[in-house]
């Protein structure tokens, strides 16, 4: 039998969520593991550059003694915008900061989850376990089960797994949906000597032109490196309609540039200069509010619990939600008043923030019409 103060906790998924969890608990003596289906921290490229909030993200790292080293990696000239006019470049005037505050130092996210992974004992992640499925035991615990055909028993299982959670169907029938706005990724290395027009186009921060339902956004992570997102509404399948194959970098690149047509030369340059191909991301979404009826040893965080729309708030929501039930589990007296504790929080947290995240990006890209 396992001491009520010392619960297992199994964590399914070492993303920014799962791991401040795991670094928050550590912390405080209490065991955690990590269950990862990736073989290994490089396994996957970990995407683009994140802004984190002061009341979120840096709230989180600050629960997690980890704000004063993600203060030495993070980029404060990169929270700037620049917003530029599609026809000539020209710059124009930004409505005001963020609604949420005015320091949001940005910094890649593999370096903020290099920075939580280094952070964990040695041990903690389970590198390639992948869950297939989790398994209610009748008193309160669950059996976690892997690929491999190998088992594992926990009194509280989380789930940090993301949009496409195994976890989250034990609690909830909902699944992510296409919400009509593709965003094309592409990206530039050594941006600064290799492209130092698009470099200055794009500036210390991150650049927007728009125009109707179709956006042009550049991002500046670490080492010279410009990420580039076209983002337009059509359908899921619009590669299918234009008879374009995903895999054709010049169908790709000749499409977007007819749907851009009539933009300032410059700002194509991002679209046909850009190293590399180009990556099709359609966006999902989690229906608002996503809610289910609590059940005692299982629970969700961060895109398991809340996905929605990537403008800015759900790698910190997910880190919030990590360092959240961290702490309820070292205060209350049981898992189950825990798990009650951080659901009565981050529900309607999360709901209001979703949205304000579709809010935004319609904003952002507004529907045919609107």
């Amino acid at each position: 039998m396992h001491s009520p103060d010392a619960p297992r906790v199994a964590v399914v998924g070492a993303g920014l969520g799962g791991l401040v969890l795991a670094r928050v608990l550590q912390l405080h003596g209490r065991p955690v593991t990590v269950f990862e289906r990736d073989a290994s921290a490089g396994a996957r490229p970990q995407g683009g550059s994140l802004d984190i909030h002061g009341g979120t993200g840096q709230a989180a790292l600050r629960a997690a003694d980890l704000l004063d080293r993600f203060r030495a990696l993070a980029r404060s000239e990169s929270q700037g915008w620049r917003l530029l006019d599609p026809a000539t470049a020209a710059v124009l005037p930004v409505p005001g900061p963020p609604a949420h505050d005015d320091d949001s130092p940005e910094i890649d996210r593999g370096q903020l989850r290099g920075l939580l992974l280094e952070s964990l004992a040695e041990g903690t992640v389970r590198w390639d376990h992948a869950v297939t499925g989790v398994m209610p035991l009748g008193d309160g615990t669950w059996r976690l089960l892997f690929d491999d055909g190998s088992t594992e028993e926990a009194d509280l299982v989380v789930g940090a797994d993301g949009a496409w959670s195994r976890v989250r169907p034990t609690l909830s029938d909902a699944m992510p949906s296409y919400n009509g706005v593709t965003f094309i990724e592409a990206g530039f290395d050594d941006c600064d000597t290799r492209h130092p027009a698009l470099a200055g186009l794009v500036g210390e921060g991150t650049m927007l032109a728009s125009t109707g339902s179709r956006a042009l956004l550049a991002q500046r992570n670490s080492s010279g490196h410009i990420r580039v997102y076209i983002a337009f509404r059509a359908p899921q399948d619009w590669h299918v309609a234009a008879d374009v194959a995903l895999d054709d970098t010049a169908a790709v690149r000749a499409h977007l540039l007819r749907m851009l047509e009539g933009w300032d030369e410059s700002l194509l340059g991002l679209v046909w200069r850009n190293d590399g191909g180009f990556v099709n991301r359609p966006v999902f979404v989690l229906p608002a509010p996503h809610t289910w009826e609590h059940v005692p040893g299982i629970t969700l965080l961060g895109d398991a619990a809340h996905l929605m729309p990537p403008v800015g708030l759900g790698a910190n929501l997910a880190m919030l939600d990590g360092a959240d039930l961290a702490h309820a589990l070292i205060a209350e007296s049981t898992v189950d008043d825990a798990v009650r504790a951080y659901e009565s929080v981050m529900l309607p947290r999360s709901a209001q923030a979703a949205l304000d995240c579709a809010s935004t990006l319609d904003d952002l890209i507004p529907p045919e019409g609107a």
